[in-house]
């Protein structure tokens, strides 16, 4: 069911999109050569019970995941690029890594993730993540009324094909509210001028996610974390956003 929100459930909405900005920059700023995985998930894991919120990952187990996640924030590494179990791991020189964490504050929540390079970058990994970026902010343009999710999606794929990345719609944007995962599924491909109309109240996570050289994916021994199928790298950007009678608002802006 999509469920449309008021002014003031927006307004609502955006102390839990300020944590999730704020444990996304203090994650990554931890995160360098050297630091473990599971240093990482501590710190966001320490940040949920100082601020009193809640994890949406700790217990979730979708149909897709092979049993409750465990862990409150993805970590997801080079060829891997969503879902990412943390696990014991240092981090090396030049790894990429990408984040994504979501939780509930005041009973709303709000889902990010970001992707960047510890040590020394590669310019293809530069280049993939800021494609991501770039797409990111392309959807979060054509998210207004009088659009639909078609616009977005077209907006998003537009980016990447123009650099030549191909796309996986398995997995996508989707509506965020009183739980992490909710209608309308955003994906990343898509024909403008199609499907659900947008409007005013409408609030959804905007998440492009490439992969350097191919769009099929394989899934970790571990039930969660998804790879690509040929090994190549893979980056991510989110933000939550409420659509508006004017501009869209960001509720996960960083910075």
């Amino acid at each position: 069911m999509i469920e449309l929100r008021t002014p003031a459930e927006i307004e609502a909405m955006k102390p839990a999109g300020r944590f999730v900005a704020s444990v996304l920059e203090a994650t990554r700023a931890a995160a360098d050569v050297g630091v473990n995985l599971l240093d990482i998930d501590a710190l966001a894991h320490e940040m949920i019970r100082s601020a009193g919120a809640e994890s949406c990952y700790i217990d979730y187990h979708p149909s897709f995941g092979a049993s409750p996640f465990g862990k409150v924030i993805c970590t997801s590494i080079n060829d891997a690029v969503l879902h990412g179990l943390p696990h014991d791991y240092r981090l090396k020189d030049g790894d990429l890594v990408s984040l994504d964490f979501a939780a509930s504050v005041d009973g709303w929540v709000s889902d990010s993730a970001v992707s960047f390079v510890v040590g020394t970058p590669r310019d293809a990994d530069l280049k993939l993540i800021e494609t991501t970026e770039l797409a990111l902010d392309a959807g979060i343009r054509a998210a207004r009324v009088g659009n639909k999710i078609g616009d977005i999606s077209a907006a998003i794929a537009e980016v990447a094909q123009g650099r030549r990345y191909r796309i996986n719609t398995d997995f996508g944007g989707h509506g965020v509210g009183r739980t992490m995962h909710g209608d309308p599924h955003v994906p990343n491909n898509g024909r403008a001028h199609r499907g659900l109309p947008l409007k005013a109240g409408l609030v959804i996570a905007i998440e492009p996610w490439f992969l350097e050289t191919t769009d099929r994916i394989v899934t970790d021994a571990d039930g969660w974390t998804l790879r690509s199928k040929d090994g190549s790298r893979g980056a991510h950007s989110e933000h939550t956003v409420a659509i508006t009678d004017g501009d869209p608002i960001v509720l996960t802006s960083r910075g």
